[in-house]
Formats: structure tokens, C-alpha cells, sequence
């Protein structure tokens, strides 16, 4: 399997060079032709749907939101827009570094936050607050005042956490140890990094100064998983977008993802998800097509 990915990445920052965080609101009664195969984002997206329908995919499941909701798009994974109806949104997309670690370790539901693929904005002085935090991102996005990007920060971070209280989460906004949060962050960005040939929590204690066993007790704190379950999470993601999305081979998706054959990762993955690897992907094209 060539170049790592079988799926075009989309660096929607690409469109204004030397950017970090964009900010656009668009408007649109028939769908774009590039939205409308699968692609990834390089960085992360928040869309808050003002107006309108959508139904699109987001990795290997299809959904449906209709206006007011905010729809989260994490880094590698997979979309593709199937339908909309008249939708008007605010497009937000910052790459993985944008928050810096001190804002990130404000959230602590942070991944939870980004593993849902969208929330109902149901409370009208909710979504006036998200209006607000979004209005005031967009004339510092068009500004040229110093300490810009500072300020872009701070906005988003009270925007997210404005959406965490949305969510099952909204008790768990706290402040982490800072040289805890510093060790979280670092194992993510090595796994994200990683997670396709460096497959044991040695290997990312070992890249971070720490024993296995302190890495997994601390991830297991803040995560709520430890290393290795994280780690492994990865790899099984990635087997299914590739199962879906792809027209590869049980035994090439397995070299891709460093099994040392495909009888070792159809354990793997029938394990982790209860099914083997033909099954899932048979299932799932049934159901979807």
C-alpha cells in the first residue's frame, strides 16, 4: 500500500498560507463537487450549523444534523458529504498545535469533545453564547492588532468549553498538572505520529524519559485508558476506515499496519471489535450501500 493512506488529505489552512486557525461562514444550497468524495483534514474542525440539513459520513457511520448543532472533525478522519439542504455554517479548522498545552489542559473531556461527531444545540442562550464567542473570533481573525493568535486562542478555548457543557462532560472541566498535561499531550502527538510501526508502551516511555508504568498510570488518570489501550485504539481505527473506505486486501491493510501476517491481525482486530476484518467490512457495505 503506497503513501500510507489510500484517502486524500485536505489542508483546508492551505487556502490561506501561513495560517494556523481560519474562520469562514458559508452558505450553500447544492454541495461542493470536492466535499462530495472521501477526504481527511490535516487539522481540526468545528462547524457550528446555523441553518439547514446535512447528512455525510464521518469515518465508517452515516449521520444526519439539522440546524442549530455543532459538528466536530478530528485530524485523519474520514468524510464525506452526502446531502444538504439549504445549510448555512461557521467553518472553524486550526491545526494540532493552534492550542497551546495550557488552554488544552483547561478540558479534560478534550478527546471527548472530539469524538462525537455532533451535538444538538437545543438551549437558545447557548447557541446566542457560541454566536458571540464566534462573532468576536471573526473580527480578530480579520484583524492585524498585535498578540493575535493569542487572542484567537483564548476565544476558541472559551468557545469549546462553551460546547462541553453541551455534553456528559460538562462536569469535568478542570485544570490538569501542567507537567502532567505536558506528558499527555507529547504521548498523543507520538502515537498520532507512531501508532502504525511503534506498537508497544515501551516504545513511548521511552521517547519520553518515563517507565511504562508511570505512562500508563498517568494516562489512565486523565484518559480514563492506558497506553497501550490507546495505542491499540488507533490501529483499529485505522483498519476500518481503510476497510471502508479502501478497495485493499485483509493481508495488505495488515502490512500497512505492521502485522506480521493477516492471521495475527484478524485476532487483533476481532478482539477489539468482535468481529473479524471481512465481516466488518461486508457489514458495513451492506448496510451503507
Amino acid at each position: 500500500m503506497k503513501n500510507g493512506s489510500v484517502i486524500p488529505v485536505i489542508d483546508i489552512l492551505s487556502y490561506k498560507p501561513g495560517a494556523d486557525f481560519i474562520i469562514t461562514t458559508t452558505e450553500c444550497a447544492q454541495i461542493p463537487s470536492f466535499i462530495t468524495k472521501p477526504y481527511r483534514h490535516s487539522g481540526y474542525s468545528i462547524n457550528l450549523l446555523l441553518a439547514g440539513e446535512i447528512e455525510y459520513y464521518a469515518d465508517f457511520k452515516k449521520y444526519f444534523v439539522a440546524a442549530p448543532a455543532l459538528m466536530f472533525l478530528s485530524p485523519d478522519q474520514v468524510y464525506q458529504t452526502v446531502s444538504i439542504n439549504q445549510y448555512k455554517k461557521v467553518h472553524i479548522s486550526f491545526n494540532k498545535d493552534f492550542l497551546i498545552n495550557d488552554a488544552r489542559s483547561v478540558i479534560s473531556c478534550w478527546e471527548y469533545m472530539f469524538s462525537q461527531e455532533f451535538i444538538p444545540v437545543k438551549d437558545e442562550a447557548t447557541l446566542d453564547e457560541l454566536k458571540t464567542y464566534v462573532r468576536l473570533m471573526q473580527k480578530e481573525f480579520q484583524s492585524t492588532k498585535p498578540q493575535k493568535n493569542l487572542v484567537l486562542r483564548n476565544l476558541l478555548n472559551a468557545f469549546i468549553i462553551c460546547a462541553a457543557r453541551l455534553t456528559s462532560c460538562k462536569t469535568k472541566i478542570v485544570q490538569m498538572d501542567s507537567s502532567q498535561n505536558k506528558t499527555v499531550q507529547q504521548f498523543k502527538a507520538l502515537t498520532d505520529e507512531h501508532y502504525l510501526h511503534r506498537t508497544q508502551v515501551s516504545q513511548y516511555a521511552d521517547m519520553l524519559y518515563v517507565t511504562p508504568g508511570h505512562l500508563n498510570d498517568l494516562i489512565k488518570t486523565v484518559t480514563g485508558k492506558t497506553a497501550k489501550q490507546i495505542i491499540d485504539e488507533k490501529r483499529v481505527i485505522e483498519a476500518k476506515r481503510l476497510l471502508f473506505w479502501g478497495k485493499h486486501s485483509v493481508k495488505e491493510i495488515a502490512g500497512h499496519l505492521n502485522f506480521e501476517d493477516d492471521a495475527y491481525f484478524n485476532r487483533f482486530f476481532k478482539k477489539h471489535t468482535g468481529q473479524t476484518p471481512a465481516l466488518f467490512q461486508r457489514n458495513n457495505l451492506e448496510k451503507y450501500n
